[in-house]
């Protein structure tokens, strides 16, 4: 069997900045200790996608099923994680993942009898929030977001928002006072942005949606917070902008978005920015074969349809090539199915 070559220096680094670029949330993964016998080696570096893509090396086909698993949930929690993998008995000895806080030891029996320790570090694009108008409080929103971290986009004229809104936009805030609300407020909910914001009084708030009734239904108008923020007795246009940005925050760290962000997004790559964004929660099943947990996702995980009646999903093309051979061998322990979501 031929050695697995990592890619060249330089090519997973270009891909990184191609995806924050396109603010796509993905996993750095990094091998920090290997114990031989193990293909990866200290420092070889892969990327795992929202999807369970994995671009790079990290180590073999069974260790890549564990790292999948591991990384999505890493991607979803923001926190990032050592993970360590042996084929020998967990330390409590039940065979299940063994968590400490930073870090999770998990057995693979699939592995060649060598152990790896592989740092995931989680790298998800600063939420995009787009200000639309030039009022006192738009202005004050500009100079709190970057405080937070997020990537604060001013829009104005004729060109607002353009055909769609950009790639991981998680809020839009419109503080014009009358000036185009209606055309940004449009815009905004039928890209299916998470939080949308009008700063207005209640009565004006209402009238403003009550006009838009011929061109958005209920459920629709219903998605736009006005008055924009949460209710802490601001005045000042410094206080309402505090209130507005502290309902986004709300929203973006909400463990429950809608589903209308993957559904309106209207090009590939804005799709793949919206549903990585929400980092999907991964649904893990068990290797009928080996017992393994693996995701449940075309994008890597070896799977089978011998039997019809349900899909079943493997570590490794070894173990699918095992269960082809004798299905029904496996299929009446009803392993394959969903272990959970995670």
């Amino acid at each position: 069997m031929s050695p697995v070559v990592p890619p060249p220096p330089g090519v997973l680094e270009a891909r990184m900045a191609e995806l924050t670029g396109r603010h796509v949330p993905f996993v750095k993964a990094t091998v920090v200790r290997a114990r031989r016998p193990a293909s990866a080696r200290p420092g070889d570096t892969a990327l795992v996608l929202a999807d369970g893509r994995i671009e790079g090396f990290v180590g073999g086909v069974c260790a890549e099923a564990t790292i999948r698993v591991q990384a999505l949930r890493t991607l979803r929690s923001g926190e990032s994680l050592l993970l360590r993998i042996s084929p020998r008995e967990t330390a409590d000895g039940t065979g299940e993942p063994v968590v400490e806080e930073g870090a999770v030891s998990v057995r693979n029996p699939c592995l060649s009898g060598g152990e790896l320790e592989i740092f995931l570090e989680p790298l998800r694009p600063a939420p995009r929030v787009v200000v639309f108008g030039e009022s006192p409080v738009a202005r004050a929103l500009l100079a709190f977001g970057p405080a937070l971290g997020y990537a604060i986009t001013s829009v104005s004229g004729a060109d607002v928002l353009g055909a769609q809104t950009p790639a991981g936009t998680r809020a839009v805030v419109i503080a014009s006072h009358g000036r185009g609300e209606e055309r940004v407020l449009m815009a905004a909910v039928r890209a299916g942005v998470p939080y949308i914001g009008l700063v207005a009084s209640p009565r004006r708030g209402a009238a403003v949606l009550a006009g838009l009734a011929h061109e958005l239904d209920e459920e629709q108008r219903a998605r736009v917070r006005t008055p924009a923020g949460l209710w802490i007795g601001a005045r000042t246009p410094g206080e309402i902008a505090l209130s507005i940005l502290a309902e986004v925050v709300r929203e973006v760290r909400s463990p429950s978005p809608p589903a209308e962000v993957a559904e309106a997004a209207a090009t590939a790559e804005a799709a793949e920015a919206a549903e990585a964004a929400e980092a999907v929660v991964p649904v893990t099943v068990v290797d009928p074969v080996c017992g393994m947990e693996v995701v449940a996702a075309e994008a890597g995980t070896p799977f089978s349809d011998a039997l019809g009646d349900r899909r079943r999903w493997f570590c490794c093309p070894a173990c699918r090539d095992a269960y082809e051979k004798d299905p029904a061998r496996y299929a009446r322990a009803g392993a394959g199915s969903e272990a959970g979501a995670s």
